[in-house]
């Protein structure tokens, strides 16, 4: 099945009997940037240096997800646009010496909002990396997530593509694909993920997702009863087009603020589809063609029976 609704992903996975399913939620509204989920995943999981230079664009030195940034905090400024389209940061103290309340530097500030999220592969209930890959270095675990076995992999290259968000990728050196496996040897000692243990404010929260989803519905209510009305989950919907993520996010913007797709759909959804469009059209070419060589015979039988007469 490669699309709808997916109650057991890890069982129908071929694991006879799985625990809970598990994931994360990513709590935005409390994200502070610090990065210590970044710097924990590459410690514990061994991952490369992935460059330290900054876009000139924001404050965000990785820039995005890859195969050496299995973490990425994003960074997100919002402010009013200067008078040539600019956005316009802030300087430091850029308030006026009188101002001991701080007034100055909230007036100097313009309105500037800072978002930030920990973005992350993921997991998706119908991974279509999963469904591409030829040699089965991508596989389900009895968690419900997706993770790539690197000496499996062939540098084929076919996931890349394959997933809506963008986030799996080769690595340039010797062309195998690499993103987050949600610590799969940490959850099978018994432990959470090594970035939601780094997270100081629990933005990064871990554990079985139909709990998470529960949770994350009340921490919406909170918001919005706080007047917060741009609130909104990302990602948590089994009816989705991927039939839910294993690590779904609360917004505070559209998703497309946060380099997100608006609505994700599996890429492998229309493949029984599209099998069987070619297969029509190949019965109908083998149909012509074999129509063609019967008027053929016809028509050569036609003539041969015209000149024994």
């Amino acid at each position: 099945m490669f699309s709808g609704p997916e109650p057991d992903p890890a069982r129908d996975a071929g694991h006879p009997d799985p625990p809970e399913r598990v994931g994360f939620f990513t709590d935005t509204s409390v994200c502070i940037g610090c990065k210590a989920c970044e710097v924990a995943c590459k410690e514990w999981n061994a991952v490369p240096e992935d460059g330290l230079s900054l876009t000139g664009m924001s404050y965000d030195n990785t820039g995005g997800l890859g195969a050496s940034t299995w973490r990425h905090v994003a960074f997100i400024e919002q402010g009013p646009p200067a008078p040539e389209g600019r956005t316009e940061l802030p300087l430091a103290g850029a308030g006026t010496a009188g101002d001991s309340d701080g007034a100055g530097a909230a007036e100097a500030d313009g309105g500037m909002r800072w978002l930030m999220s920990s973005d992350v592969c993921k997991h998706c209930t119908h991974a279509a990396c999963l469904d591409v890959c030829p040699t089965g270095s991508l596989f389900r675990t009895e968690f419900g997530t997706v993770v790539v076995q690197e000496d499996i992999c062939n540098g084929c290259g076919y996931c890349v593509p394959a997933c809506p968000y963008g986030v799996i990728e080769q690595r340039p050196a010797d062309g195998r694909a690499f993103k987050c496996t949600l610590c799969y040897d940490r959850l099978s000692a018994g432990q959470e993920p090594a970035c939601a243990k780094a997270c100081p404010t629990d933005s990064i929260q871990f554990g079985p997702l139909d709990e998470l989803r529960a949770r994350a519905e009340q921490r919406v209510g909170q918001l919005h009863a706080a007047g917060v009305g741009d609130a909104r989950l990302y990602g948590h919907d089994p009816e989705d087009g991927v039939g839910g993520d294993g690590a779904f996010f609360l917004l505070l913007d559209e998703p497309e603020v946060y380099g997100l797709p608006p609505d994700p759909v599996v890429t492998t959804r229309d493949l029984p589809a599209m099998w069987r469009h070619a297969a029509g059209a190949a019965l109908t070419l083998l149909g012509g063609v074999a129509v063609s060589f019967a008027l053929d015979a016809l028509t050569g039988r036609a003539h041969r029976r015209g000149g024994r007469s």
